[in-house]
This record gives C-alpha cells, sequence and structure tokens, in this order.
C-alpha cells in the first residue's frame, strides 16, 4: 500500500487536474503494455471505500494497445460523509503503446462531487457485488444446503450402521460371559488389554494435541469476532492483526493441554514437551516466513514486512506467547487428572495380525479425509479467491456452518475407522485417530495444485513461493487442527465402549 499522488479534497471539484508529466522509456512501455493486455487493474481506497480501474485496454479493431492516462473520480456525500465513489477513465486521453518506443505522457484526473439521500450506514451495500457473494445468496445458500444435507445422510447412515453393530457386540459379549470362561475372545474385546497402551513417541503426541487445542481455539475465537462483526470487510490487516494476537493469547491452551497429557501418559521430561509444543507450529511457521519476506524484499514488493512490523511479533511472541506457553505448562503439569483407563494394560503387547492392505495406515486415511473435504469442497473456491484473489469473503456465517459441519463428519469418520480398526484386533490406534482426522488438510494441499494450476493465473516464482508457502502451513495446521478432534472423538468412543463391557 502507497499513498497516491491524487488531492480529493471533500466537495471540491476539479476538472482536468495535471497529475505528473513523464517520459516512458521503451522499457516502461513493453512492461505497460504487458500489464494492459493481461487486464492488469488498479486498487485504491478513499475514506475506507475501494475502487477499482483498469490500466489500458486493447483496441481489438485496430490492434492497438492504450494507456489510460486521464481518471475521472465521482463521489457522492451526505451532509458531512463519503458515500460511495467510484473512477472511470477517459477513453479519448489514453496513449498509444503498441511500438517500443518513448513516449511523453501526461497523466490527469478530474473530481465531480454529488449529493446523495442515501445514509451513511447503507454505503456498503453496493460492495456486495464485490464480495464473493454470488449475484444470487440463494444459490449459494442451496449448494451449502445440498452439501450439508449430503454429509449428513452420509454420517447418518453410518451412525446407524455403527449403533446396530454395536448394539449385536455387545449381545454377543454378554453371552459369551455367561458361557465357558474359556471361550476364547473375538473383535475388539480381545485387545482390551492393549487398547489403552501409551503411544510410542508420546511427547510428539501431546505436542501435536496440544497446538491442534490452540489452533482450534483460534479458529473458533475468529469466528465469534467475525460474525459480531468486528472486521471490516475491506480492511484486511484487522484479520491478520487478529490472528497473531489471539494466537499469542491462546498459547496457553496448547502448554495446558499438551503438559496436561504428557502427565497422564507419564511422560517425565515436560520442558522439551513445550518446547517442542511451542516449535511444532510456530516453526515451520517462522521458517517460511523468513523465506518468503526475503523473496518479497528481493522483488521490491510491497508485500515484505518491515523491519519494525517484525520486531512488534517478536516481542508479542517473547512477551506474551512464551510465557503463556510456559504458565499453561506449568498448570497442566500440576493438574489432577489422570489417564481414565477402563481396563487394565497387560505387561505385553499382543501382536497385530495380518491385515488386507486396505486397512493400512495411508488408504484409511485417504477414506478419513475424503467425507470431510467433500463438505467443505464447495466454500473452498470461494475463500481460495478471497485469499490470493482480489476478492473479499463477507458470508462468515455460512463459513461457521461449514466449520461445524466438518468439526463433526472428521469426529465422526475418525470414531468408525478407528471402530473398524479395532474389530480386526489392530490395537495401535492413537497415531491413526490423528493421522485420519488431520488427513483433511491433505485434500485441501491437494485442492492448492488444482486451484493454483486451474483456477489461478498466477506466475512468477515470487506469487509461486508465496501461494504455496503459506498454504502449506495453512494446511499443516489444518492437519493439527482436525487430528485433535480425531483424537479426541476417537478417545471418549474407545472409553465408552470397553467401559460398557466386562473385561478381566
Amino acid at each position: 500500500m502507497v499513498l497516491a499522488m491524487y488531492q480529493l479534497n471533500f466537495r471540491e471539484d476539479k476538472d482536468l487536474e495535471s497529475l505528473c508529466k513523464k517520459t516512458l522509456s521503451r522499457q516502461d512501455v513493453q512492461v505497460f503494455r504487458d500489464a494492459v493486455k493481461n487486464d492488469y487493474y488498479f486498487q485504491m481506497y478513499y475514506d475506507d471505500l475501494p475502487i477499482w480501474g483498469f490500466v489500458g485496454k486493447v483496441d481489438d479493431h485496430d490492434m492497438k494497445y492504450l494507456l489510460y492516462t486521464h481518471l475521472h473520480f465521482e463521489v457522492l456525500y451526505n451532509e458531512d460523509r463519503v458515500i460511495e465513489i467510484t473512477v472511470a477513465a477517459e477513453k479519448s486521453s489514453s496513449v498509444d503503446i503498441t511500438e517500443d518506443k518513448e513516449v511523453e505522457v501526461e497523466f490527469r484526473y478530474s473530481v465531480k462531487w454529488k449529493e446523495t439521500n442515501k445514509p451513511f450506514d447503507r454505503r456498503m451495500e453496493k460492495y456486495a457485488q464485490y464480495s464473493f457473494h454470488p449475484q444470487h445468496l440463494e444459490v449459494h445458500w442451496f449448494s451449502i444446503i445440498n452439501s450439508c444435507v449430503t454429509v449428513l445422510l452420509l454420517t447418518g447412515f453410518l451412525a446407524t450402521i455403527l449403533m446396530r453393530v454395536l448394539k449385536n457386540d455387545f449381545i454377543k459379549f454378554s453371552r459369551d460371559e455367561e458361557m465357558a470362561d474359556d471361550q476364547e475372545e473375538t473383535g475388539w474385546k480381545y485387545i482390551h488389554g492393549d487398547v489403552f497402551r501409551y503411544p510410542p513417541h508420546k511427547s510428539l503426541f501431546c505436542a501435536v494435541l496440544g497446538s491442534g487445542s490452540q489452533l482450534l481455539a483460534l479458529a473458533i475465537f475468529i469466528f465469534m469476532l467475525a460474525l459480531v462483526g468486528v472486521f471490516y470487510p475491506y480492511n484486511r490487516g484487522a484479520l491478520y492483526s487478529a490472528l497473531v494476537l489471539i494466537y499469542a493469547l491462546t498459547s496457553g491452551i496448547a502448554g495446558y493441554y499438551a503438559a496436561s497429557y504428557y502427565k497422564q501418559l507419564e511422560g517425565t521430561n515436560w520442558v522439551r514437551n513445550l518446547l517442542l509444543t511451542g516449535c511444532l507450529f510456530c516453526g515451520p511457521l517462522f521458517l517460511t516466513f523468513c523465506f518468503l519476506n526475503t523473496v518479497a524484499i528481493a522483488y521490491n514488493a510491497t508485500a515484505a514486512l518491515p523491519f519494525g512490523t517484525i520486531m512488534v511479533i517478536v516481542l508479542i511472541w517473547a512477551l506474551v506467547t512464551s510465557p503463556l506457553l510456559v504458565l499453561g505448562g506449568i498448570a497442566g503439569k500440576n493438574s489432577k487428572s489422570e489417564f481414565q483407563a477402563p481396563c487394565r494394560t497387560t505387561k505385553f503387547p499382543r501382536e497385530i495380525p495380518q491385515l488386507p492392505w486396505y486397512r493400512s495406515t495411508i488408504p484409511q486415511m485417504a477414506m478419513a479425509g475424503f467425507l470431510p473435504f467433500s463438505a467443505i469442497y464447495i466454500e473452498l473456491y470461494y475463500i481460495f479467491a478471497s485469499v490470493w484473489g482480489h476478492k473479499v469473503y463477507t458470508i462468515y456465517s455460512i463459513l461457521f456452518i461449514v466449520f461445524i459441519i466438518l468439526i463433526i463428519v472428521t469426529a465422526f469418520i475418525t470414531i468408525a475407522l478407528i471402530y473398524f480398526q479395532l474389530a480386526v484386533e489392530d490395537h495401535q490406534w492413537w497415531w491413526r485417530s490423528v493421522l485420519c482426522g488431520g488427513s483433511t488438510g491433505f485434500f485441501v494441499h491437494g485442492y492448492c495444485f488444482y486451484y493454483y494450476y486451474a483456477r489461478s493465473d498466477m506466475t512468477g516464482f515470487m506469487q509461486t513461493s508465496f501461494y504455496f508457502g503459506y498454504m502449506t502451513c495453512i494446511c499443516y495446521g489444518f492437519f493439527l487442527m482436525l487430528g485433535t478432534v480425531g483424537f479426541r472423538a476417537s478417545l471418549l468412543f474407545v472409553r465408552h465402549i470397553y467401559r460398557s463391557i466386562k473385561c478381566e
């Protein structure tokens, strides 16, 4: 963002005001011609109202490239308030830049002020068409409802089957208990002595749960602020600032849950666990930011954050994030919670039987991620076009509904797959629940490639590195958040079913 040279003083009309005179070199002409050819446009703000205009146009009749040199601003006002602003290029004042030669150009502008009766609180209505509402909001609602109904029908179908199968299991196990004690047990009851055996790499496991809990809290807080109208639609900086501040303030949640789970799993090195929790998401994000900011500086792009802003972020991390993480960790370590296992764990683990290939981790992740991804697929295009395009997403209510559906579907599909895993006597479900829950992040990352090549016009190293760098971090955050949802839902389910049977 830079300050433009146009002087639009309140209620001061101007006609053919000279902005500047410039001699365009051959290289300048080539750059402008390329911009006109690719439909480049500018975006400016006046009194927080966005305005757009094209750099030039291609005359198809004469095959000429024309550069606009005269802009006409029209501003509507009501008493002492600006209500609306538009900009149009005077076609008659364009300059021919078809040939590679020096061109003398004088840029000019005009301003016309007009009074209107439109109240100030309705001035954003015009811009609804520029946000990613489709032109008919009913179509958007219909597509979302269609997606939600489809997903709910599928989950309802799976729930009915799972409840019926579980009911049959409980009946079967109760009959087995009434029969001879020496009868061999089968199915998920058979592994009751191994199902609550702590997972390997427990420090990393607890760090994933802590970071995922923090990101889930961050998402919920952002949605709450968006739904009550805190974020001004055309001020993206407010959203980014809120993300940084809320992430810093919620770091205590990450420390608490990571240390609490680590204590429940009888971990001893809780300092290392806290360090791992603090670096698990922040580390890759910081390294990605450093690389991309360096790229932006090399390209002299306005996307590069100034040194002062970077120092503010570092101070927030040092003075807010880290202390809250440590305080949360101390609270979690000293909490009275114990791991509640309904069954006693045996001393030696049972051998897992040979299972078909589709029961392995990667096919299970593919199945687990597809259904939640189908719930959010419709909204992804609008979100991507908002983040990486020049449109603005304002219908947070629909997005929040889709987010809730995503959480429910992720929890349910993970529970279903964990049940099927336990039913074939595979008791290593801890990490599997995290991987299956978080697998939607891989689907979203796959969609990133589709959007980049099929929907966007991004080119060049800077755009490509920014897009894939930050989208990879976002998808990684998705993995941590939904992996935590998957594990928590699975833990509740596994505890419930083993508490419902009699285990020796």
